[in-house]
């Protein structure tokens, strides 16, 4: 009996307040959107660094004739100055680097060839034009000051580069797209807070009287409250399924379907990244509703 009277004020509250569930709905829908948005790109941003950071190399570019580089003054790099290289290598370096993988004018001539075969700079160039190179892949990528400064300077070397530099650009724009999306999803997220505190006053407001007699008849608070919780909680994880949805659509056709398919060496996220969330945001709308009925109920139920 009880659980059909709340069911039957909580359907009359529905009732009463179309527009502002719907509302409700709508701005929960949009904040938490982003909030996911948010989410996701943090999950891209990890399989990028998980997928890229263990593939990319610390390259040691060898003196080639003609480099305006102090340290090779003394010209092309010599085979003496090379086998030095690797010595240190094999003795220095040899807790900080996994491999070693040498590559000879010959070998990235061959390489380059290979990349661009009908180019015009693929038929212009030659063996001599090439510069050889040590690639080293370490064994924490995080320890690249500690080979640079081992190896910068010494006879024969020209520069040495961290590939992981080139990516820090890209991850710092993806990390600031996310931070923009988290800062738009809390300002939506204060709003439907707001929203959802004055839907419930506006329902409360409407049934004062029922719920004054329910007072005088020694109903219990929770028994009073429940079904204007249920209208907050309904309507807030109404709006986090529509997100989830939203989501969902957007990485499966935009996503994994299209970008996949066209960039087909990048890691992506996936459907199962938004399941993965889909409890957080449902937890998230859930909470939003509860705290602001409470605060709001313990106002306007009052007698």
């Amino acid at each position: 009996m009880r659980l059909q009277f709340i069911l039957a004020e909580l359907g009359q509250g529905l009732r009463r307040n179309v527009s502002m569930t719907v509302s409700v709905v709508l701005v929960t829908f949009v904040s938490l959107t982003f909030v996911g948005a948010s989410m996701l790109l943090q999950a891209q941003i990890g399989k990028l660094k998980d997928d890229w950071y263990d593939k990319v190399e610390v390259s040691v570019f060898l003196c080639p004739t003609g480099s305006p580089s102090p340290t090779c003054a003394a010209g092309e790099a010599t085979p003496d100055q090379i086998a030095a290289l690797e010595d240190v290598f094999e003795s220095e370096l040899a807790d900080e680097i996994q491999t070693v993988y040498f590559e000879s004018k010959d070998d990235a001539f061959a390489a380059f060839q290979e990349r661009y075969p009908d180019g015009y700079l693929g038929t212009q160039l030659t063996v001599d034009d090439m510069q050889a190179s040590f690639r080293l892949k370490l064994t924490n990528p995080e320890n690249y000051e500690v080979v640079n400064d081992v190896v910068t300077g010494r006879p024969g070397v020209e520069v040495v580069e961290d590939q992981r530099r080139i990516f820090d650009s890209l991850f710092l724009a993806l990390n600031r797209a996310s931070l923009l999306a988290a800062g738009l999803a809390a300002v939506m997220l204060l709003a439907a807070v707001l929203l959802i505190t004055t839907t419930i006053r506006l329902s409360a407001l409407s049934r004062r009287r029922e719920t004054g007699i329910m007072r005088l008849v020694g109903a219990s608070n929770l028994f009073i409250q429940l079904p204007f919780l249920l209208e907050g909680a309904i309507a807030a994880v109404l709006g986090a399924l529509l997100a989830v949805g939203g989501l969902w659509v957007g990485v499966k056709y935009l996503v994994t379907d299209w970008l996949s398919q066209s960039v087909t060496w990048v890691a992506y996220v996936d459907e199962s990244d938004v399941l993965r969330i889909a409890p957080v945001l449902v937890g998230i709308a859930f909470l939003l509703a509860a705290v602001s009925s409470v605060v709001t109920l313990n106002r306007h139920t009052r007698v």
